[in-house]
């Protein structure tokens, strides 16, 4: 199976563009990997009350954009995601000391994001023991192949393949390690032999693969750091 073509764009390249509309597109796609994990270690690691992470993760991004924190991340001594969290845990801690309110700056303006959605993962996923590094980590993969999937269902929609679809969300999706239909009873229920059921499912397969594949791109700097998410995420090589 090849390597999906790199279509999207690095995000972590466009910040640093000097173009300022390729600059704040790439800091719109980093947000909406990396919001949601912010939300949930700054709840857990710092400890945030559910109002003040939210201004902290407004905060930390719009103080990002106007000062270029992230533009400084330097590939081969950490993988972004890593750098990410290391700048947010900086900003937190010095909010934290100057009780500063929320910043605002470069033209950014408060984002629109789905804070109650994130407040109930971060209970979910609270535990005894819990390790914030990893809950970021597993929130970072969430975000990914949530983006992934949602890639595929446009995919599928554009293609007239809503039927491969349908039978990829009930057998790899919304099973949840739960009992899955089995291929007969997909040919069944949707009136069609099992050699095209198997066809289906191994087209969304590859074109999940894929999409995934171009979301970690878009999150990373280089090749080597694109090849290392890819194998953390998939656990294999993207080659």
């Amino acid at each position: 199976m090849s390597a999906f073509p790199p279509t999207r764009h690095s995000a972590v390249v466009a910040i640093r563009s000097q173009d300022p509309g390729e600059r704040s597109r790439g800091y719109d796609a980093i947000v909406a990997a990396y919001w949601r994990p912010a939300y949930i270690h700054l709840r857990h690691r710092w400890g945030a009350a559910p109002e003040d992470a939210r201004d902290l993760v407004q905060g930390f991004f719009a103080d990002a954009f106007e000062k270029g924190t992230l533009e400084r991340f330097e590939p081969g001594r950490a993988r972004f995601r890593t750098w990410l969290r290391v700048c947010l845990d900086g900003y937190a801690g010095h909010a934290r000391e100057a009780a500063t309110a929320l910043k605002r700056g470069g033209g950014w303006t408060r984002l629109a994001l789905d804070f109650d959605g994130a407040e109930r993962i971060a209970g979910e996923l609270q535990a005894p023991g819990a390790d914030p590094d990893e809950m970021f980590r597993r929130e970072w993969a969430r975000s990914v192949l949530e983006g992934a999937l949602a890639d595929l269902s446009t995919w599928a929609a554009e293609r007239g393949h809503d039927t491969g679809f349908r039978m990829f969300l009930a057998v790899d999706v919304e099973s949840d390690g739960g009992a899955r239909p089995t291929y007969d009873e997909l040919a069944q229920a949707h009136g069609l032999p099992v050699t095209t059921v198997t066809n289906h499912l191994h087209r969304m397969r590859r074109e999940f693969r894929r999409a995934a594949l171009e979301r970690i791109r878009a999150l990373t700097l280089d090749e080597q750091e694109f090849r290392d998410e890819a194998r953390a995420l998939l656990g294999e090589d993207p080659a």
